[in-house]
């Protein structure tokens, strides 16, 4: 008897454990829509909104602050759209302008290597070799790119991606050419001044896309967290955010359950409720070490070092179900919105005491005070690091920082920068 009520437990945990992984794994915007999916094929079951996930709205993505005379159409359109950029330009690959199998397997290639500013920045005789084309195929389907929306995508740089805009654009000749030309030369730009149609050019630059996939980027303060963190008489309170779950209802309309095929089917809502619950529990559960860990960062200090493997093994879980449960998911305190993986900081430096989150911080605050004339170059900002933190850094590595927060070389925050003084 023990064993089959012990076979039994498993059975019913292993089940629950299937159901709950794709659950664990969705970001709260679409765990509805997961939650629909697994249901679709059970009639006992209604999957409800979260009380406000109806007033919500689209946004686009990700979190750098640019012009918004350059994008305010594109964020409109957006709103109102459900399509990725990744959707909109697969829709675009077709004839006449990609004709054979060969052109819209390349063009394909460059749309799944774009990056998230919608620049194609990878080594392309590399990229060439990779898909089993020659570099001047590639090159001559990524010019064809110039045509496609959003006006800009699939340059190599800024300023490609601004001529690829420019030809959208209906100017006089005039206007037109010596829009190109101050383009072409852009860190002499001062040197056009003089120029008949310098003021003009000038302001067609100021409407183009910067980066060309600025409207598919979220803004940080429209993602819904899935974690709450409150200070309440001095103490931090950890709660989920539950205006926005959904709720899984039985609702078997007169129809009695002691039929066979009824009672599989309210089994498995059961053993979904089951698995929303343990997502539940986990999510609060890691919220709760998190805080545990990093307390002075709640307080107003850095996020310290901190590895997933600690906290997998203090929940007594595996390291992959960690990963899962903190992907793509938000925490809120009063610090602002952080993604929770941000959290996880490896340690640097002899003494594995300061975090590469926090030098990742210092890096975009030397940036942000850095002389516009004279833009740091990647070595000198090592030596800023070194210098502070008293470690060793590569410059590979504060490469790697910068571009992963979006933040141009010095050549090109240069050509920026000259373009706010114009």
């Amino acid at each position: 008897m023990k064993l089959r009520h012990s076979t039994r437990q498993k059975q019913k945990l292993s089940q629950t454990m299937r159901s709950w992984l794709p659950i664990l794994q969705s970001d709260l915007s679409s765990l509805k829509e997961t939650l629909d999916e697994v249901t679709k094929e059970n009639p006992f079951v209604e999957i409800k909104s979260g009380n406000e996930v109806s007033s919500r709205t689209h946004h686009p993505k990700e979190r750098q602050h640019y012009q918004k005379n350059a994008v305010t159409d594109e964020i409109e359109a957006m709103n109102s759209s459900e399509k990725s950029l990744y959707d909109i330009l697969f829709e675009q690959i077709v004839p006449p302008l990609f004709l054979t199998k060969k052109s819209k397997k390349i063009a394909y290639a460059i749309i799944d290597n774009l990056n998230t500013n919608g620049y194609f920045d990878v080594d392309i005789k590399q990229f060439a070799k990779d898909i089993g084309e020659s570099v001047e195929d590639v090159e001559s389907v990524r010019k064809k790119f110039a045509y496609l929306e959003p006006h800009g995508i699939g340059a190599v740089d800024l300023l490609e991606s601004f001529l690829f805009q420019l030809d959208h654009y209906d100017l006089d000749d005039g206007v037109y050419h010596c829009t190109k030309r101050i383009i072409e030369d852009f860190e002499n730009i001062k040197s056009y001044k003089k120029e008949k149609f310098f003021n003009d050019a000038i302001r067609v630059i100021k409407k183009f896309h910067n980066p060309p996939a600025i409207a598919y980027q979220k803004e940080q303060a429209q993602i819904i967290p899935d974690i709450l963190i409150e200070t309440k008489n001095g103490k931090f309170e950890v709660s989920l955010n539950e205006a926005y779950y959904p709720a899984i209802e039985i609702e078997l309309g007169g129809i009695e359950d002691k039929f066979d095929f009824v009672k599989e089917k309210i089994k498995d809502a059961k053993l979904l409720v089951d698995a929303l619950d343990m997502r539940k529990a986990t999510l609060t559960k890691i919220a709760l070490m998190i805080v545990e860990y990093q307390y002075d960062f709640f307080t107003g200090g850095p996020i310290k070092p901190m590895k997933l493997d600690d906290l997998a093994m203090e929940l007594e879980r595996h390291h992959s179900t960690i990963s899962r449960a903190i992907s793509d998911k938000y925490l809120s305190c009063e610090r602002g919105i952080f993604p929770i993986k941000s959290f996880f900081a490896i340690g640097m430096g002899e003494d594995g005491e300061t975090s590469n989150t926090e030098i990742k911080e210092f890096i975009k605050e030397v940036i942000r005070h850095e002389d516009h004339k004279k833009p740091l170059s990647d070595n000198k900002i090592v030596a800023e690091v070194e210098k502070k933190f008293d470690i060793k850094i590569g410059r590979r590595t504060v490469t790697k920082y910068r571009m992963q927060a979006n933040i141009a070389s010095s050549s090109e925050r240069k050509k920026l920068y000259l373009l706010e003084l114009s």
